[in-house]
């Protein structure tokens, strides 16, 4: 099983963990990942880590696609992996949602699975070099002929090389996207993956494998889940302190026409619970909203308790058919027993 470590966005202050990452490439973790909202971005401190850093891998979940041209941001990939020396760089994208698209970027919500199919064909395009960059798209076409246009755009290649392949990964639960991304990416990072949904997941993927016809299968797709990880005695303390983040993006992180993390919620059963987490947050209760997360649902997607306990909850992760796992903890220990776990001589399951 391949590990990497989650440590997201930063909050009020610029603040990543240097020595937890330093600490997780010295265990072998295979990828550290960043992330953005609406503060600091997920491209910019992976700079900063590959310069503290040898060898392990740098990747966004995720870059959101209305923060960048996709000109720009294949621009700021090849630009960070050539810094980290090559072979480094994962990218991975998503669309965010309509509040962030149009609310922070100022820019239409439009039709998703479109802009997603552009951008990630006119990235391949700039990576592979094989020609002037020209695409006629749904959403995003090169050169731009549209409103405003000089008439005057020229298809152009990338100044830069890039040093090694560079994989998209694409982050989405939906099954169009799902398809999508078994068309064309590299690999996928699930929204609020449990093991248990592995056949849904695996039945689209392969869906999209197939609608490429190109021979794409599990044997060079990245399956990678996130999972929160604390060591603890208390598990009841340990599931309370992360309710509080779960009702903001499944009560706040949206419209209430339009929630993907409050859509997931309910597509795993728990919609009674999301309703009611929803309408508390939205009326300014956020304790009680946090309070009203089942602790079921919190320990679905997490792995917490004594090494014991953690050891015989991550079976199920292990056994699903991922192919990596991406580790959510501040915590040095809980760094070090998921190194023991995951990367000890033991047999997972496969994908296929």
């Amino acid at each position: 099983m391949k590990l990497g470590l989650m440590v997201g966005y930063s909050g009020a202050t610029v603040d990543f963990p240097i020595g937890l990452i330093q600490q997780a490439e010295k265990l072998g973790y295979d990828s550290v990942w960043t992330s953005e909202a609406y503060g600091s971005d997920a491209m910019t401190p992976l700079a900063w880590i590959a310069a503290q850093t040898s060898r392990i891998k740098l990747g966004t979940a995720i870059a959101q696609l209305a923060g960048r041209t996709p000109a720009m941001c294949a621009m700021q990939a090849m630009t960070v992996d050539g810094l980290a020396g090559g072979g480094r760089m994962i990218l991975g994208l998503g669309v965010s949602g309509p509040q962030i698209v149009e609310g922070w970027y100022g820019q239409p919500w439009g039709r998703p699975y479109y802009r997603v199919r552009d951008y990630v064909q006119i990235m391949q395009k700039i990576f592979a070099r094989e020609g002037p960059v020209s695409h006629e798209g749904r959403e995003i076409s090169l050169p731009y002929t549209g409103e405003g246009a000089a008439g005057l755009g020229k298809p152009l290649y990338s100044i830069l090389h890039p040093s090694a392949k560079i994989p998209i990964y694409l982050g989405s639960g939906s099954e169009s996207m799902l398809r999508l991304c078994g068309e064309l990416c590299d690999g996928l990072l699930p929204l609020r993956f449990l093991p248990r949904e592995m056949p849904r997941f695996r039945r689209a993927i392969e869906e999209g494998f197939a609608r490429a016809g190109n021979g794409r299968s599990w044997d060079s797709f990245s399956f990678d889940a996130l999972v929160g990880v604390t060591v603890t005695d208390d598990v009841a303390a340990a599931l309370r302190t992360q309710k509080p983040g779960i009702a903001l993006y499944v009560g706040g992180m949206g419209h209430p026409t339009l929630n993907f993390h409050k859509r997931s919620m309910e597509q795993l059963g728990y919609a009674d619970a999301a309703a009611r987490i929803e309408e508390l947050f939205r009326a300014g209760r956020k304790q009680e909203a946090a309070d009203a997360v089942p602790d079921e649902f919190v320990e679905e997607g997490a792995l917490v308790g004594t090494p014991a306990r953690i050891r015989e909850r991550y079976r199920a992760w292990a056994d699903c058919g991922i192919t990596g796992l991406h580790i959510a903890t501040r915590q040095p220990a809980a760094l070090e027993l998921m190194a023991e776990i995951a990367l000890a001589d033991e047999p997972v399951g496969t994908t296929g």
